[in-house]
């Protein structure tokens, strides 16, 4: 009997693992995924990188997964960004974009379209695929966004989000406000 109760645990937490495994997506109130990726800004290339743990107790932080530099969706979705960087700044939030392309297409983009904040490198996808931002069929990020409040937790995810749909805009911009109250 003892043996049989044995198995049975034993094979109930090898099928807890594994189903946590695959179910594996972050849900809002987890611990958001630490990473470090080179960046470029409007004044630099750093291959060091920045830590997202950098922000905790100091901004709120929206992690901005998109697919590529250049590209008419991205486009729209940055430049949205950036017309609304200094609102969202005022929110106490940081913003951080994030494809696979290289810093040297990010800086060359930022500088074309008068980016104010960060675009991270993440070319191998790793950070992406923490994330569930990332489209093995087509090799390349998905369009999702995240907010991380100031103690690193995930307060707000959209695993669709639509680049210039200003319902999707509003959502996000109305959960960092809930943030400041």
């Amino acid at each position: 009997m003892r043996v049989l109760r044995i198995i049975f645990f034993s094979i109930t937490a090898v099928l807890i693992s594994i189903s946590t495994g695959l179910a594996g997506e972050l849900q809002v109130g987890d611990q958001a995924p630490d990473f470090r990726l080179p960046f470029a800004s409007p004044d630099t290339i750093n291959f060091d990188g920045i830590q997202l743990s950098d922000f905790r107790g100091k901004s709120n932080v929206i992690v901005a997964f998109y697919p590529a530099d250049w590209s008419p969706g991205c486009t729209t979705e940055m430049c949205n960004l950036r017309d609304n960087f200094t609102a969202l700044s005022q929110l106490n939030a940081q913003i951080l974009g994030i494809s696979g392309d290289y810093v040297f297409s990010h800086k060359a983009w930022i500088k074309h379209h008068g980016i104010q904040f960060r675009l991270l490198s993440d070319h191998l996808h790793k950070v992406a695929q923490m994330y569930n931002s990332y489209r093995p069929d087509v090799g390349m990020n998905k369009r999702t966004v995240y907010l991380i409040d100031k103690q690193g937790n995930i307060v707000y995810k959209n695993m669709d989000y639509t680049a210039g749909n200003a319902q999707d805009f509003q959502d996000l911009k109305s959960h960092l406000a809930a943030l400041n109250k």
